[in-house]
């Protein structure tokens, strides 16, 4: 809930759901993803997103507000987990399709980590970022940076020589479009997405393209939004 430049987005409202229930609902129909699970911190300011989760039914670790690499890890830990999909909560456009590929590029080539957006060619918003858990603990130990620990992950595509990175890429760069929502010029796009193309959330990101594609002025919404630097936080 502590978002500096749109305070409380991931409880916003899009077509009558909040942007964290369009992210796991999106990410329910995903067919490599065996549980979601939401890490939050222990800040009072976000029990109203434990109470979300209760009513979605999801599962929630709460852990450290700046060390969030420590809440992933832990968070991991709490749930077992066999492999660590990464996903953060602000992409209600989400693509299961496209995570289940990268899940599935990582079980197949098996490198530490994989992720669509170590080589960007897809719009930002559908990052999807998967990992060992030996590869999450070795980040967790090793890291000595603010930022490293704020990014989770970022200790890790740093250190090529230290971890085997897969890059999962598409055929084609639409990398220039930005679906994330950190801004209200990013939620109004996301609103007029949702628009048009249905509450129930049933499309994909190609349909978004298409969308996009027959409406360029839609692109216009938060076509000047900068993307944080990694040392910003």
């Amino acid at each position: 809930m502590g978002s500096t430049r749109l305070p409380g987005k991931v409880l916003l409202d899009v077509a009558g759901k909040t942007v964290l229930e369009r992210v796991i609902e999106r990410l329910r129909r995903a067919q490599t993803i065996s549980e979601v699970l939401i890490a939050t911190t222990t800040s009072r300011r976000d029990d109203v997103i434990v109470d979300e989760c209760q009513r979605l039914a999801c599962p929630v670790f709460r852990g450290e507000e700046s060390d969030v690499l420590d809440r992933y890890y832990r968070g991991a830990q709490s749930v077992g987990a066999e492999v660590v999909v990464r996903i953060t909560s602000d992409c209600p456009l989400i693509d299961p399709e496209l995570s289940d590929r990268t899940v599935r590029e990582f079980l197949a080539l098996q490198p530490d980590y994989a992720a669509n957006c170590l080589v960007r060619t897809y719009p930002r918003g559908l990052d999807t970022e998967v990992m060992t858990p030996q590869t999450l603990e070795r980040a967790w130990r090793e890291a000595d940076q603010a930022y490293q620990r704020s990014h989770v992950t970022a200790y890790i595509y740093e250190h090529p020589e230290k971890f085997r990175l897969l890059p999962v890429t598409g055929e084609r760069n639409y990398s220039h479009h930005r679906w994330t929502v950190d801004t209200p010029e990013d939620m109004r796009l996301i609103r007029a997405i949702y628009e048009r193309l249905g509450a129930d959330g049933d499309f994909l990101w190609r349909d978004v393209l298409d969308l996009l594609d027959r409406n360029p002025e839609l692109v216009e919404l938060n076509r000047f939004v900068v993307q944080k630097g990694l040392h910003e936080g």
